[in-house]
């Protein structure tokens, strides 16, 4: 890769870590910022929410203002936003406060995660895409996976402000950066399409909200019940809208008749269901049933989460050489035979040194499915379409990651709950052999994505694929 194509991996990376890491830093701050800032149960499950629900509901609308105004300047726009975000919540004199500073980061990483693929995609050689995907793509999951450790350390050795005051230097360090680094690039039609956009993203917030409302308010709450309803039907209108009236669709329904990007959307889905509910309870059972801190469960879980810093970078390397497609699936199959592995040693109350080879199991396969996730993303579209491909992708894992912690959670508490340690393990049991399940179905949907030709992805049903628009810098 030539010398702007590693900087931009660099910046993008780094970008993509931060908002990733914001969806779960704050889980185990949550005591100490209630004995900070005081509030009910519900006030602290917002200051989770309020991030994951504007982060969810924007990213298809942060994709379109890429394509239409130049993806480099509203990579920037939401870095900076991001940022601002960041240090208002460390700032934050109450609850209130707090949960409107997260609502913020959510914007700006809603704006900013989706334009990282396409930046790197007009920036890397085809030939290397592989390797910057999978070294972009590792450190996104490592973000995620990492989040309850660096959260739970921030805040026993410093305070929980520092949760969020981390982020401020590396943004105020970035900015410049990517001002430097980053070439310019939009849609070649630049057009907004305001109706679309109006109904996805009202569609996903209806959706979201219902899913992370329903365990904490019930499933039969009217609030909960009309926000899932409103939100499928918005989502319906909106596929409607886009097949028969959009002069020019934000997201054209054309590409789902790819089955490479319909299947590869399917898998992410599923995968992120599972893994995303199974680590939010495998962390609270090291602390809950183990008797470990939150820093302690997260060095625990090490064995998992630290893989995707050794693995996903060869993992680029094989996709460039052999394709994405038997790495997806083989990644999909040791997660779900992982999170099988941890129920089953859980119930027979395991110790950790038999728990660590499935940890490492697990870390293997996500890491593999990270790797070439991406750039089957981005191989399955037209470069002009790359922007609104992320964030339609970014959306479907958001999505999946709320519903994975609502779907597991509620099976945790049918089958057991925090009465007891026993109950705890029953309840743990039967979520994680669900999240095997769904990310066992992700492996048979990443099945259907089509083998390649002649060491290349194989061509998208939208035909052949332009070149993207780059611009000058401004």
């Amino acid at each position: 890769m030539n010398r702007q194509a590693v900087w931009t991996l660099v910046v993008v990376s780094v970008a993509s870590f931060m908002a990733g890491l914001d969806n779960l830093v704050v889980t185990t701050a949550l005591p100490a910022i209630r004995t900070d800032l005081g509030g009910a149960l519900a006030d602290l499950e917002w200051t989770v929410s309020a991030y994951t629900l504007t982060f969810a509901v924007l990213l298809m609308l942060g994709a379109a203002l890429g394509d239409r105004f130049g993806r480099r300047r509203m990579f920037f726009a939401g870095l900076a936003v991001f940022t601002l975000g960041s240090a208002s919540a460390a700032l934050a004199p109450t609850m209130g406060a707090l949960i409107a500073a997260r609502a913020v980061q959510g914007a700006g990483a809603a704006v900013m995660v989706p334009l990282t693929l396409t930046l790197l995609t007009v920036a890397v050689p085809a030939a290397r895409r592989g390797t910057a995907f999978g070294i972009w793509s590792g450190v996104a999951g490592l973000a995620v996976a990492t989040g309850p450790l660096i959260g739970g350390s921030l805040t026993e050795h410093f305070s929980w402000q520092w949760i969020f005051w981390v982020n401020v230097p590396v943004g105020l360090v970035l900015l410049p950066l990517a001002r430097a680094v980053l070439g310019e690039s939009r849609s070649a039609d630049r057009r907004l399409d305001l109706p679309g956009t109006a109904l996805v993203s009202a569609g996903l917030f209806g959706l979201v909200l219902g899913l992370v409302r329903g365990n904490p308010d019930g499933w039969t709450d009217p609030l909960v019940l009309a926000a899932l309803a409103a939100g499928t039907l918005l989502l319906a209108a909106f596929v409607g809208y886009e097949i028969r009236r959009a002069p020019q669709p934000m997201l054209p329904m054309r590409l789902f008749r790819s089955r490479a990007f319909s299947a590869v959307n399917a898998a992410s889905l599923l995968m992120y269901l599972g893994m995303f509910g199974s680590i939010f309870l495998i962390s609270q059972y090291f602390q809950g049933v183990n008797g470990y801190t939150a820093e302690q469960a997260g060095v625990r879980m090490l064995p998992w989460t630290a893989m995707p810093l050794l693995v996903a970078p060869v993992a680029g390397l094989l996709t460039d050489r052999i394709g994405g497609r038997p790495l997806v699936v083989t990644g999909l199959v040791l997660q779900a035979l992982g999170l099988l592995g941890i129920a089953l040693l859980a119930r027979h109350s395991a110790g950790y040194g038999q728990q660590v080879p499935v940890l490492m199991v697990c870390g293997v396969g996500m890491s593999l499915y990270f790797a070439p996730t991406a750039n089957l993303v981005m191989a399955g579209v037209r470069p002009a379409e790359q922007g609104i491909a992320s964030g339609a992708n970014n959306a479907v894992r958001e999505v999946g990651g709320a519903l994975g912690v609502a779907v597991l959670s509620a099976v945790f508490s049918a089958r057991g709950g925090y009465g007891s340690t026993a109950a705890f393990t029953d309840g743990l049991t039967a979520a994680l052999l669900v999240g095997a399940a769904a990310v066992g179905a992700g492996a048979v949907a990443a099945a259907l994505i089509p083998r390649r030709r002649d060491g290349r992805t194989v061509r998208t049903a939208a035909g052949e694929r332009p070149a993207a628009v780059p611009v000058g810098r401004s």
